[in-house]
């Protein structure tokens, strides 16, 4: 499979090319963690993923205000936050709850903060619930290391995917793969998920060092 990567040369992002083995703490069919844990979405509500899940499911993706992964980069590139709309409509049809999760920690004074999220947010018309990780603990229980990283529970809470959105970065309309879409519909539908997980690509997660 041939992702179509954008590559930039921004100090602010670390590219993160991580083989599929290796690229979380949670195996496919292992149980969400830390589902109880305290979220401020940019309503300014507390929700946590307990919350957060329907029926069908939950979809995570860990992203941000900042990665040219996900924001985009000019005529270079869409990035993949252009996506996410989409993919919260879809997942409101299949009653899988949807979350955008910003655990980019030591960039709070530099795009990431709170009050920039629900700018963002505002912007973008998110129609995903949009919270902030303090101190990365989500990103660390789930071993997420790109913006965006994607994982997908389904009913049981469950990891039936996790990885990439799709296999083009750069132009929605050339996208062959749809990885997260295909992986939802035989969720719901109770199939088996052919691809189960994809590499995670983007902009390393930016952590602060453990106190």
């Amino acid at each position: 499979m041939k992702f179509n990567i954008l590559i930039v040369t921004l100090l602010s992002c670390t590219l993160a090319f991580t083989p599929s083995s290796e690229s979380s703490n949670l195996k496919i069919g292992s149980k969400a963690p830390k589902t109880d844990l305290a979220l401020k979405d940019v309503s300014g509500k507390q929700l946590n993923l307990e919350k957060i899940a329907q029926d069908n499911g939950l979809l995570v993706i860990f992203s941000c205000n900042t990665c040219p992964f996900v924001i985009g980069n000019g005529s270079k590139s869409e990035g993949w936050e252009n996506r996410y709309n989409e993919l919260a409509k879809m997942a409101k049809e299949l009653q899988v709850g949807s979350v955008l999760v910003n655990s980019n920690e030591a960039k709070r004074t530099k795009g990431d903060s709170f009050e920039d999220m629900v700018e963002r947010a505002k912007e973008k018309a998110f129609i995903s619930h949009y919270v902030l990780d303090q101190d990365h603990v989500l990103a660390d229980a789930f071993g997420a290391k790109t913006t965006p990283h994607v994982f997908l529970f389904n009913s049981d809470m469950e990891l039936v995917y996790q990885g990439a959105i799709d296999d083009n970065v750069d132009r929605r309309k050339e996208v062959d793969a749809a990885y997260l879409k295909t992986a939802m519909t035989a969720m719901v539908r109770g199939e088996k998920i052919k691809v189960q997980e994809t590499k995670p690509i983007g902009c390393s997660i930016k952590r602060v060092a453990a106190k």
